[in-house]
This record gives C-alpha cells, structure tokens and sequence, in this order.
C-alpha cells in the first residue's frame, strides 16, 4: 500500500509523460542540435585516425617527404642556375644571402655564399637543363608515392591504368610540382616587401601551391570523385600548413643558434620534420574530404555548405 502524507490524504501519484509518437514510416526522425553536433565532430575526428592506421599513410607520408627533401637540392640548383641565366643575382645577394649571414657563423656564410655565386657566374642551359631533369626524378618517385596513398584513401583496391600512363601522370604531375614550388618561392622571396606587395606575394604564392595541390588531387589516384576546390580538406591543408610553416618561421628566426655544431644539427631535424609534418597535413586534408564525400553519398563536401547545414541544424 502507498503510504499516505502526514495531512491524511491520500498521495497522488505523478502523471506518466505523454508517450511520443514514432513518426510514420519513411520520414527522418529529427535529431537534437547537440547529437547532430556531435555526429560531425566524430565523423572528421575518430574515422581520420583509424583511416590513417588502416591505409598506412604515415608510412607514405615519411616516403613523400624523403622523395621531397632529396629533390629540395637539385631544386635549390635550378633555382640559382636560373637566377643567374636571367641575371637575377641581386635576389639571392640582397634578399636570401643577407637572411643567412645573420643566422650562421661566418666560415659557413662565406662557403654557401660562394658556391651559390659560382653556380650563378657558371650557369648555363645545360646545368638548368641537368638540374631540372634531376629534380623531376625525385618529384616523380614523390608522386607514385603520392598516387599509391590516394589510391589507398580511395580505397582503389588495383590501379588498373596501363603503367606507361601511370608514369605519365606521375612525371606530369612532378613537374607541375615543381614548377610551382620554385615559382611560389621566387613569389614569395623576390619583389619589394612593403606591406602591400608582401601580402599579394604571399597570396599569389599560397594560390599557385592550391592550385598544384588541386591538380595533384584531381590526377594522381585512379578514381577521381568530384573534387570541390574550396572543399573542407582543402581548407584544412592550406591553415595548418600556414601554421606549420609560421611556427617554423618563428623557429628560425627567434629560437635557433646555426652558430653552434648542435644548433646545426636541429636545424637538418627540424626541416625534415617540416617536410614530413606537410605530408602529413596534406593526407590528413585528402582523407578528411573522402570521409565527408562517403557520407554524404559520394559528392565531397564544400566548406560553405557545410557551414550552412550546421546553421541549418
């Protein structure tokens, strides 16, 4: 029996909520703000790291920044073959050298600065043609392990395009690379740097390195979904490699000592862990579209329309 209050009466018991009604058949059930909230932050949080367990990219990442760091020397060389066959040597002696003599002793200073000027009194089209050719060696290896990790996130299981196609592409694609990287370095070191023309510098160079991750994207793999160029993984890539390459600044600048046999060391360290952080980042922005692409029925997912179904929501 139900015990009864001090006052006598007998207690009242609490009405039972109303029960809802399941909506009929077919119709979506509507889902809270904070459980649609939390179903987009798993599904680009979670998925990206099993992903990357699954398909092994950490190891293609480390093989993309070995390929690019070995290709960094034939690229510096064509650089300076190319400055100086266009007689463009006031870029290096007044912009680059400068930055360099204030950071490192004076013996090494005086040794890059020699060999930079001899490569630049000696160049000559066969030495930019040699360099050339030598960096698209290293920026074709790059770009099969490129291709192979694309495939991987695609989850192509056999790339069954002939191999003289492949190879193709990879040169292409390797040369495109190239170019862009040296003309997106020419961008952003050479000109005047007033505030102005450095913010068009570095903006012209930022759009010059999306449009070869662009081509990269589109091309490499063996299936090509409908790519979005302001797509979410894009955007990823393009903020934390501005970050990446902001903390680097600030680590040249303010924190290493190039003067000192340990400060030299860090310095290969930190540059190599540079390059592979950007292999990283660059996965990392290609996995999170084709996530996004699989759920929503195999279109990727532009930032702006994302940003609206979560103001929607």
């Amino acid at each position: 029996m139900r015990a009864s209050p001090p006052g006598g009466s007998p207690a009242r018991p609490f009405p039972r909520p109303a029960a809802r009604a399941s909506p009929p058949d077919g119709e979506a059930r509507p889902q809270p703000v904070q459980e649609a909230s939390s179903q987009t932050e798993a599904r680009l949080s979670a998925p990206v790291a099993h992903a990357f367990d699954e398909h092994n990219l950490l190891t293609y990442a480390a093989a993309i920044s070995f390929q690019g760091l070995v290709a960094l020397i034939p690229l510096s060389l064509f650089g300076l073959a190319l400055l100086g066959e266009t007689g463009n040597q006031d870029l290096w002696n007044n912009h680059v050298a400068p930055a360099i003599g204030g950071r490192v002793t004076p013996a090494v200073y005086v040794a890059i600065d020699d060999t930079a000027n001899r490569v630049m009194s000696h160049a000559s089209g066969g030495l930019i043609l040699f360099a050339s050719l030598l960096s698209l060696w290293y920026l074709t290896a790059a770009m099969r392990a490129v291709t192979e990790a694309l495939n991987r996130i695609h989850d192509v299981g056999d790339d069954e395009r002939p191999w003289w196609y492949r190879l193709g592409v990879s040169v292409g694609l390797g040369a495109v690379a190239g170019a862009g990287i040296v003309g997106a370095s020419l961008l952003a070191i050479g000109g005047p740097h007033w505030f102005g023309f450095g913010v068009v510098r570095w903006l012209g160079a930022l759009t010059l390195l999306g449009l070869v991750i662009g081509l990269v994207v589109r091309f490499a793999p063996a299936e090509k979904p409908r790519a979005r160029w302001a797509s979410v993984g894009a955007i990823f890539v393009v903020v934390a490699w501005i970050v990446a390459s902001l903390l680097f600044r600030v680590w040249v600048t303010d924190v290493a000592n190039f003067r000192t046999p340990v400060g030299t060391l860090a310095a290969l360290l930190v540059v190599t862990s540079y390059v592979f952080v950007s292999a990283i980042v660059f996965l990392v922005g290609v996995q999170i579209d084709e996530l996004l692409r699989k759920s929503s029925g195999g279109e990727a997912q532009g930032a702006l329309e994302l940003v609206w179904e979560a103001i929607r929501r």
